[in-house]
């Protein structure tokens, strides 16, 4: 990548603001909003064929594959998945491939939930993009044919082969992607030759530095259901006299964690992998304050006390070590007013946030034998349930893969310092889909700020991560491009052994092989 490019990227880029913003506010005008497919079903594939039709004035090439799911548990059509590709004039079956994941759907949102503005009327203020979707995920996934089309006006091949994956369903569980992935993977299919992954759908740790996101933590999902009668009660008339569903079901949920933090259920901590000297050594430059954390939070102004006090020790209780939060109680009453009623039944929703190498099914056990074994020493003769609703993995990659190296230097000529390298607490579960399904690399490379406000009222996108974000992104194409060496999914070699994964400059994730880059 040569610096007479660098400089007339950055100036075409700078220059044509006013046009990407006014596209975004095409975009953002379309409510499509997945968890509602009755109403919105329509403005998301309106949303696809928008996305489709401006990848095709481009020289693209796009379809829209039919959902796998066809139809979610209510019946409803499942909205298709957007599948595009520009291949590189020169040489493209030599170059590498990467591939841009997106969604192009949005959460739920109007102006009467507390919003400034109208949610799908992009709106600027202050140099802020507001509006639904502006930075969750639109604005990410429309920089992508930004990059695109800058090469175009500037005459300049891609350096590698680009795939675009961009489905309507990720704000409700992204319902068909995960069998879409497994079926494009397979010899021949979309993503058989796909060699690196990024994906932009989180955010930086703080709002003025960037950084590359190596791990996500996974998920458990439980309900744990007491029930007592066929139908609710008067406690005045019949208070005292029945075992109450409610009395058992606090005393579970109070049975899993205390005021601390500390998960009290036996077995979770079993297998959660040791910190390394060598990711130790990754949270010291980190940019992050605790202060600022709490009146990011709004904690400062009502207990002003976090779990810990210092950085280190906070990151790596967000990040690398599981927590277990209780959400709720289902079938109690939660109104206005008072009113004596003993419910039938009553259910608990919690969830664990797991981490390397603890495993859904594992953690369900320990659960499911804990709450048991809880429910038994209370002597109670109702009827106790434990539900492992949802379960996914963690998700950790090596920062020092080359698909992260080419992110960071990308990183470092737009804003002239190195990323910080992150994990989060939250799950991105397509993450993992499609490293086990292809066995190539994914690097999250977040382009918004942590105020974005994604999934709350006044969703923004800041011009200047909107304008950085895209520079970044194609010269981080240009740095994939450079990396020496045969295209990773083309690699059919014998793993290596534990023995020579040891060896200097041995594979790093996503290859598994004696091949080098």
């Amino acid at each position: 990548m040569s610096d007479e490019f660098k400089a007339q990227f950055f100036q075409l880029v700078d220059a044509s603001v006013p046009q990407y913003i006014a596209e975004l506010g095409e975009a953002v005008a379309i409510p499509s909003v997945s968890a509602d497919l009755q109403t919105h079903l329509k403005d998301i594939i309106q949303m696809e064929e928008w996305t489709k039709s401006y990848i095709e004035r481009l020289g693209g090439t796009a379809e829209l594959l039919p959902n796998p799911k066809k139809v979610d548990e209510d019946g409803n059509e499942l909205p298709p998945i957007l599948l595009a590709e520009f291949k590189a004039a020169d040489s493209s079956e030599l170059k590498k491939t990467v591939c841009c994941y997106a969604h192009l759907d949005v959460q739920p949102a109007s102006k009467e939930d507390g919003w400034d503005s109208d949610p799908f009327v992009l709106t600027e203020k202050d140099d802020k993009l507001y509006g639904r979707g502006s930075t969750d995920d639109k604005g990410p996934a429309l920089s992508w044919l930004w990059v695109i089309q800058a090469h175009r006006k500037l005459g300049v091949d891609l350096p590698v082969n680009v795939k675009l994956m961009f489905e309507g369903m990720e704000e409700s569980g992204s319902e068909g992607m995960f069998e879409a992935i497994q079926i494009l993977s397979k010899d021949g299919k979309f993503l058989s030759d796909v060699d690196f992954f990024c994906i932009s759908d989180n955010y930086w740790l703080g709002a003025s530095k960037p950084c590359l996101t190596y791990g996500l933590r996974g998920l458990a999902y439980f309900s744990c259901s007491v029930q007592c009668c066929e139908q609710d009660l008067h406690s005045g008339v019949l208070g005292g006299t029945v075992h109450e569903a409610m009395t058992d079901l606090v005393q579970l949920m109070a049975s899993l964690i205390d005021s601390s933090g500390k998960i009290l259920v036996p077995g979770i901590m079993d297998d959660v992998a040791e910190v390394t000297p060598e990711e130790d050594a990754l949270y010291e430059t980190i940019d992050f304050n605790c202060e600022s954390y709490k009146k990011e939070n709004k904690v400062a102004s009502v207990s002003n006390k976090l779990m810990y006090d210092k950085e280190k020790d906070l990151l790596m209780a967000r990040w690398r070590y599981p927590t277990l939060s209780l959400h709720g109680i289902e079938g109690a009453f939660s109104g206005t007013g008072a009113k004596t009623v003993i419910p039938a039944k009553a259910t608990g929703k919690f969830s664990l946030r797991l981490v390397p190498d603890q495993d859904p099914q594992r953690i369900e056990q320990c659960v499911s034998d804990h709450l048991n074994k809880v429910f038994a020493s209370l002597g109670s003769p109702n009827k106790m349930n434990v539900t492992l609703l949802h379960g996914a993995k963690a998700w950790l990659s090596d920062p020092k893969h080359p698909n992260f190296e080419a992110a960071a230097r990308a990183t470092e000529k737009v804003y002239g310092l190195l990323p910080d390298y992150t994990r989060e607490g939250g799950s991105i579960p397509i993450t993992t889909a499609f490293e086990e399904a292809t066995q190539m690399n994914v690097c999250l490379l977040p382009v918004g700020a942590c105020d974005d406000m994604a999934h709350s009222q006044n969703e923004k996108y800041n011009k200047k991560n909107l304008i950085d974000g895209v520079k970044v992104l194609g010269l981080y194409l240009h740095e994939l491009g450079e990396l020496k060496g045969a295209k990773p999914s083309d690699c059919r070699c014998v793993e290596l052994t534990p023995e020579e994964m040891m060896e200097p400059g041995a594979f790093m994730r996503g290859f598994k092989c004696k091949c080098f880059m």
